[in-house]
């Protein structure tokens, strides 16, 4: 569901009501006759809802994390804060950019409206912006020729939908001085060939056994997620275009099995 057309449906529809009452029906009620219920309720309703639109809209938008492809910096459960105006400012609904603010920069956690399916949101991390050149080979990650440092912590073990038990090993991974966390899976491999879209620019990528390597195109991105082996990103279904991104990561502010989360930074 398209959240944000509904609200501005309802705007539409409330501050219709409003104003033709104002314009029209009222001239013609006695002093002392009762607006009518469905006025009433346009009136309360218009100024909440308008706040809320805008809100949403231009600040920041609420997020539910569904699945664990971004562990372990998120978890499934988790509710997010997204700022809507880091990437500049955008027109509601069409997401056309009004204003530019700041471009999307390698290692943020960024939401965007799913290429393939534009009506869902995903979020991932963005490690090739336009003009990298991305290459993962055994499950070490460079970018522009330059292999980011990996730093292995501890093995990190969870529970998978169907109760099967995943084992991982967790890296500290840098881009440049700002670490994040990932999650590899030495049973897995780097990329299933099989599950490889043809996706827009698909010819900028090579793939074989080993890994693959991805240029990306003028005003795209390259996304993967941080649990690196369990999470369907660019590698499958290609670049996500700049008018699809909604917004940075920046808050988890709940989590109804994890209340110690409440009010971590995203990183």
């Amino acid at each position: 569901m398209n959240f944000a057309l509904v609200m501005f449906v309802l705007l539409v529809v409330m501050g219709g009501v409003w104003l033709i009452d104002k314009l029209l029906l009222k001239t013609r009620r006695t002093q002392d006759a009762k607006e009518p219920w469905w006025v009433a309720y346009s009136k309360s309703f218009f100024p909440v809802i308008l706040a809320v639109f805008l809100l949403r809209s231009f600040l920041v938008e609420p997020f539910k994390i569904p699945s664990g492809s971004m562990m372990p910096t998120l978890l499934v459960g988790d509710f997010i804060l997204v700022n809507k105006y880091t990437y500049g400012v955008r027109l509601p609904i069409l997401n056309i950019k009004l204003m530019d603010i700041s471009e999307p920069k390698r290692g943020d956690v960024m939401v965007f409206r799913y290429p393939i399916d534009p009506s869902k949101d995903f979020i991932k991390r963005v490690i090739g912006i336009p003009g990298d050149k991305i290459v993962y080979k055994d499950k070490h990650l460079s970018v522009n020729g330059q292999e980011l440092e990996m730093t292995s912590k501890e093995e990190y073990g969870y529970v998978e939908s169907g109760l099967n038990y995943i084992r991982a090993e967790r890296y500290e991974e840098r881009f440049n001085q700002s670490p994040h966390s990932i999650l590899i899976d030495a049973d897995r491999p780097v990329v299933s060939l099989t599950e490889v879209a043809k996706f827009p620019f698909f010819e900028n990528c090579v793939y074989n056994s080993d890994g693959f390597s991805c240029t990306v195109p003028e005003k795209q991105f390259f996304m993967l997620g941080d649990n690196r082996d369990h999470s369907h990103d660019s590698r499958y279904w290609g670049f996500v275009p700049e008018q699809n991104i909604v917004g940075k990561a920046m808050l988890i502010w709940w989590n109804f099995d994890h209340l110690k989360r409440f009010g971590l930074a995203i990183n």
